[in-house]
C-alpha cells in the first residue's frame, strides 16, 4: 500500500479502480524517412481519424442534439481536406521526415495562417486544424484516444484544464486526483459543484503501472492510497456509510425557509456552471442561482456560443427556478479559463490582465451576444445580470452604457425582454475601497472571495506553494468584506457572497452580522448551509 497526501477540495470517500489522464507526448522530427512510405501511414491514419468522427457524430446527435453533433462532422470534413493532406505531403517530400511529425508541422502551420486572420470566426477555427490534427498524430503514435472508461473510475492527472473537466460525465467519475492544481482553482470549483471526492497537490509521480490498480480517496483527511490494504478499505466503509447517514439527516431541511432562530431571512443559493448543476439545483431547493458561471458555456463549447444557444440555455434556468432570482456572471474568461478555440495573447500575469469584464469590453461582439441573449432570457423569468473584474466606476459605467445600448438594440427590433438587476462582483481591493461609489451605480453587490483573496494577499490562487498565506490572511479578506457591507448598506443595496467562503458554516455567523443576505454555494452544500443559519440567532449578545 502507498499513501499520497494532498489538498483537499471536496470531502467524502470514494473507492476504486485508477484510470491514468495521460498528455499527449512532444511530437519529434525523424530525419531519413521514405517519404512515399510515410504518405501511405498517413492516409491511413486519416482514415481511422474519419471513422472516429463519424462514430463520435454519431454518439453527440444521440445524446446532446444535431446541433452540438456538428462539431465532428466539421472535423471530419478537415481530415478530408486537400488543404491539410496537401501540406503535410509538402513537409513529407521536402524534409523526409516522419508522417507524425510532418501532421503535426503542417496543422500547426495551417493554424497559424487562420490566427493571422483579422475575421474572429476564422480565427477559431485554427483550434479545429489543431485538433484535427492532434487526432492524426495520435493515431500514427498509436496512442489510444484520451477519454474516461465506460466504467466508473478514480481519476489520476497531473492536471487538468477547466474544459477537460467540464466535458467529463460524472457518472464515469468516482473521484479526481491530481498532482498540480491548488484549492481555489476553477478545476477544483467544478469538482465541489460535482460532488466528488477531490485532491489537488498530491505529493505523487504518476506511474503508468497504476492504471487499473485499486485505489481509495479519503477527501476527509487529504489522503489518496494506492492498493489499500483490507483494514483500511474497512475503515474507509464505515467512514463512508457515517457520511451517508449526515447526509440523510441534512435532507430534512430541504423545503424549509432560510432562516435564523430569530427570523431573519437568509437566501442559500447554489453555484451552477451548467444545465447538469441546474438540475441539481432545483432538486436540492436552493433559494436561486446565486451565480451562473456562464464561461462553461464556452469552455465546452467547439466555437463562440451563439445568440440562440445562449438564451436558450438562460431561458431554461429561469423557467426551471420559477421565480427565484438568476444570477448570470458574464463571461470570466481569461487567466486559466481560456477556450480551445480561440488563442489570447501571451501575457506574463494572466491574473492581472485581460480577463473577466476587461475581455468582454476588448471584444464588444462577443459581449454584446450575451447580452442580447440574457436580457431576452429575462422575459422568461427573474434575471439578474452580474458582471466580474470590476475596479473602478469609469470602467461600470463603460459597462452600463454598454448593456442599455444592447437593450435598445433590441426594442428597436421589437424583440421581447425582461428586466434586470444589475450588480458587479467584489473581487479587486480597489473595488472594495471604491464601493460607495459603486454601489450608487449598481443594484447589487457579489463578493467573489476566492479572487478577493488572491488580490489582498497577492497569493495566486492556481499556485500550491502559496496556499499556505490564505489562512494567516484570512483576516484581512474578512475586513474587505465588512467594508464592502458597509458601503452596500449605505447606499441601500443588498450584497452577498458568492466565492468558497460562503460554504464555511465556521464564519456563517460572522457574515450575517456584517449584513450579507445572501450565501451562494456549491448545490450540495445548500442544506449543510441552510441548517447553520437555523442554529444561529442575531439578538443582541
Amino acid at each position: 500500500m502507498i499513501i499520497c497526501r494532498g489538498n483537499s477540495v471536496c470531502g467524502g470517500i470514494a473507492m476504486g479502480k485508477i484510470h491514468l489522464w495521460k498528455k499527449s507526448l512532444p511530437v519529434e522530427a525523424t530525419k531519413g524517412r521514405d517519404p512515399e512510405q510515410e504518405w501511405r501511414r498517413f492516409q491511413e491514419a486519416c482514415r481511422t481519424a474519419v471513422r472516429e468522427l463519424v462514430i463520435l457524430e454519431e454518439k453527440a446527435a444521440r445524446e446532446v442534439g444535431e446541433a452540438d453533433a456538428l462539431v465532428f462532422e466539421a472535423h471530419r470534413m478537415m481530415a478530408e481536406d486537400p488543404g491539410f493532406s496537401d501540406a503535410v505531403k509538402e513537409v513529407l517530400q521536402k524534409e523526409s521526415v516522419n508522417a507524425e511529425y510532418a501532421a503535426y508541422f503542417a496543422g500547426e502551420q495551417l493554424a497559424e495562417q487562420l490566427e493571422s486572420l483579422e475575421d474572429s470566426y476564422w480565427k477559431a477555427r485554427a483550434a479545429d486544424i489543431r485538433d484535427v490534427a492532434g487526432r492524426v498524430v495520435r493515431i500514427l503514435k498509436g496512442e489510444d484516444c484520451q477519454c474516461l472508461p465506460e466504467g466508473p473510475c478514480i481519476l489520476l492527472a497531473q492536471d487538468l484544464t477547466p474544459s477537460e473537466t467540464i466535458q467529463m460525465e460524472k457518472r464515469s467519475l468516482l473521484g479526481v486526483v491530481t498532482s498540480g492544481g491548488s484549492v481555489h482553482s476553477h478545476t477544483a470549483i467544478l469538482a465541489r459543484s460535482r460532488n466528488l471526492p477531490a485532491l489537488v497537490g498530491v505529493e505523487m509521480e504518476l506511474d503508468e503501472n497504476w492504471e487499473g490498480l485499486s485505489a481509495a480517496v479519503d477527501g476527509e483527511r487529504g489522503l489518496l492510497y494506492l492498493d489499500p490494504d483490507p483494514e483500511v478499505l474497512e475503515e474507509l466503509a464505515l467512514r463512508k456509510a457515517e457520511l451517508s447517514r449526515k447526509e440523510e439527516e441534512l435532507a430534512a431541511w430541504f423545503g424549509k425557509k432560510s432562516e435564523t432562530k430569530d427570523g431573519r431571512q437568509v437566501r442559500i443559493c447554489a453555484n451552477i456552471s451548467g444545465l447538469d448543476d441546474l438540475d441539481l439545483t432545483v432538486v436540492l431547493d436552493a433559494d436561486g442561482i446565486g451565480l451562473f458561471r456562464s464561461e462553461f458555456l464556452y469552455l465546452e463549447a467547439s466555437d463562440w456560443p451563439s445568440e440562440e444557444a445562449q438564451f436558450a440555455v438562460y431561458k431554461s434556468a429561469a423557467e426551471r427556478m420559477a421565480g427565484k432570482r438568476v444570477i448570470i456572471r458574464t463571461v470570466d474568461i481569461g487567466a486559466d479559463k481560456q477556450p480551445d478555440y480561440f488563442s489570447m495573447e501571451p501575457e506574463e500575469n494572466p491574473a492581472l490582465g485581460c480577463r473577466g469584464i476587461r475581455f468582454s469590453l476588448c471584444h464588444p461582439e462577443i459581449f454584446r451576444t450575451q447580452l442580447r441573449a440574457i436580457l431576452r432570457a429575462a422575459a422568461y423569468g427573474k434575471i439578474s445580470i452580474l458582471y466580474p473584474m470590476i475596479t473602478s466606476p469609469e470602467e461600470l459605467g463603460q459597462v452600463l452604457a454598454f448593456t442599455t445600448q444592447v437593450k435598445k438594440e433590441l426594442d428597436t427590433e421589437h424583440v421581447l425582454t425582461g428586466e434586470v438587476e444589475q450588480g458587479i462582483m467584489i473581487e479587486t481591493p480597489s473595488a472594495v475601497l471604491l464601493g460607495d461609489r459603486l454601489a450608487e451605480m449598481v443594484d447589487f453587490f457579489s463578493i467573489g472571495t476566492n479572487d478577493l483573496t488572491q488580490y489582498t494577499l497577492a497569493a495566486d490562487r492556481q499556485n500550491s506553494l502559496v496556499q499556505d498565506l490564505v489562512p494567516a490572511g484570512l483576516p484581512a479578506v474578512l475586513r474587505m468584506i465588512q467594508m464592502t457591507a458597509r458601503s452596500a448598506a449605505n447606499q441601500g443595496i443588498w450584497v452577498g457572497i458568492c466565492g468558497d467562503l460562503a460554504a464555511d458554516t465556521g464564519l456563517t455567523e460572522d457574515f450575517l452580522r456584517m449584513g450579507i443576505e445572501e450565501l451562494s454555494v456549491a448545490p450540495h452544500s445548500v442544506w449543510k448551509l441552510r441548517k447553520r443559519v437555523g442554529e444561529i440567532s442575531l439578538d443582541p449578545i
